[in-house]
């Protein structure tokens, strides 16, 4: 992996983490609603953006992977949680869920898959619905079960499947489409990468410092 390609995962990761934070309802609380759906989705753009224009390897999903579990520790730091509450662990697991069923779609139907609408639309919703299906594992994983329905035993990430499998349709072909309008930023000089990750881990220290929970 050469520097420009680091420094794009890198900055993609960074910018992943702030959408964390962003959309988020506070690290103290377990997921509640629609939160989840709306992050895979989210999770899912970034990853094709990453997967498109780095080479298409596993290894540049897994740094991207990598660098947003980074961000969302020190979230995590700012809340003064612990790094393995289930604020964190959970989001964590699901990070690499997300970052897991979009490579296993991508080797399954590699001939047909191609930065398109359409390949993009099927990629994104099935990728979306392997990483749903199986977070509930997340107990067998973490010792922490997942958050289920008010009432009930059902998983919120079964419950809203469908949104996140809805939205995953259209952010992974919006992932393929735009990755090389980020990585054009990537290439310019090299002082700008780390000063946009440096800026990501600021927003977020203000965004907690102001809405802490």
């Amino acid at each position: 992996m050469n520097k420009k390609t680091f420094g794009y995962i890198v900055l993609l990761g960074s910018v992943w983490g702030l959408a964390e934070c962003a959309l988020g309802i506070g690290l103290k609380a377990c997921a509640s609603s629609i939160s989840g759906s709306v992050m895979t989705a989210a999770a899912l753009f970034f990853i094709a953006a990453a997967w498109v224009s780095s080479g298409r390897k596993a290894a540049n999903v897994a740094l991207l992977v990598a660098v947003a579990i980074v961000f969302k520790m020190f979230d995590a730091l700012l809340l003064g949680l612990p790094l393995r509450s289930g604020a964190v662990v959970q989001p964590a697991f699901a990070f690499v869920l997300e970052g897991a069923g979009f490579l296993v779609v991508g080797a399954l139907f590699t001939r047909f898959l191609k930065p398109s609408l359409r390949p993009g639309i099927f990629w994104g919703g099935t990728s979306a619905l392997i990483a749903v299906s199986a977070f509930p594992l997340v107990k067998f994983v973490t010792g922490i079960p997942a958050c289920v329905v008010p009432g009930s035993t059902v998983p919120l990430a079964w419950a809203y499947a469908p949104l996140a499998v809805g939205l995953s349709m259209l952010t992974v072909p919006l992932g393929l489409k735009t990755a090389e309008k980020v990585r054009a930023f990537a290439a310019r000089p090299s002082w700008q990468i780390p000063a946009a990750v440096m800026l990501c881990l600021g927003l977020i220290t203000v965004v907690r410092a102001i809405v802490p929970v």
